[in-house]
């Protein structure tokens, strides 16, 4: 059961946004200036690591695939989960899930659970590597699995699990202009988070709690 009650991520007041950082550049997105940075990683601090515990169960071991899409401009796939689902139900989330036993690596979870969720053939996915591992409150340790997508891929999303997918260009969430802190407290217990709210047409994105986190530990290891 969780320990947290109810509540919309969107009314919980913005205590910063990050102006004053620089944005990763655009030259150091390039699908080129990507791989060199997986082949030869800098010495970085993820800045979120452990969530506040929230619900108590047994830690899973998970993975997501950060997925940026080749595009003019590198674009990064997201899904926005169904409303039905027992964790993170109508969250934005990356494609991923927990990790089977017949799974090689965090990377072989991370591509199973995309083509799963959304229809995406390995194939079309050229992993670069992995950032450090993100636990939620609800005892997930998810190891991020960043990959580069043919933008020919064509996609099948589950509609049991995934009741969207879009894409949010790969500058706007390497901006920390667009990194929102906010803090939440119940019952003597403080739990902070990122968003990263992206306006998608007529519909506002709200990319925040674990999503935003790994993607500001994404942003701390592209400007390392």
């Amino acid at each position: 059961m969780s320990s947290l009650p109810n509540f919309d991520p969107r009314s919980v007041p913005v205590v910063r946004v990050d102006t004053d950082l620089p944005a990763v550049p655009a030259a150091a997105q390039t699908p080129e200036a990507l791989r060199q940075r997986f082949a030869a990683p800098p010495a970085w601090t993820p800045e979120v690591v452990l969530e506040k515990k929230f619900m108590q169960r047994e830690p899973a071991h998970a993975s997501v695939l950060v997925p940026i899409v080749l595009r003019e401009q590198p674009m990064v796939l997201l899904t926005e989960r169904t409303a039905h689902l027992s964790t993170h139900s109508g969250q934005i989330a990356f494609p991923g899930g927990r990790a089977d036993p017949e799974d090689a690596n965090p990377a072989a979870t991370a591509l199973r659970e995309a083509q799963e969720e959304v229809g995406l053939d390995p194939g079309f996915v050229e992993v670069l590597g992995s950032l450090s591992t993100y636990v939620t409150g609800s005892s997930f340790i998810i190891t991020p699995v960043v990959g580069l997508v043919r933008p020919d891929c064509v996609l099948q999303p589950n509609p049991y699990e995934v009741a969207d997918v879009f894409e949010v260009p790969l500058a706007f969430l390497l901006d920390p202009a667009h990194h929102r802190h906010h803090v939440f407290e119940w019952s003597g217990v403080r739990r902070e988070w990122f968003s990263m709210p992206y306006q998608d047409g007529d519909k506002n994105r709200y990319i925040w709690g674990a999503t935003a986190g790994m993607l500001r530990n994404f942003y701390r290891f592209m400007r390392a």
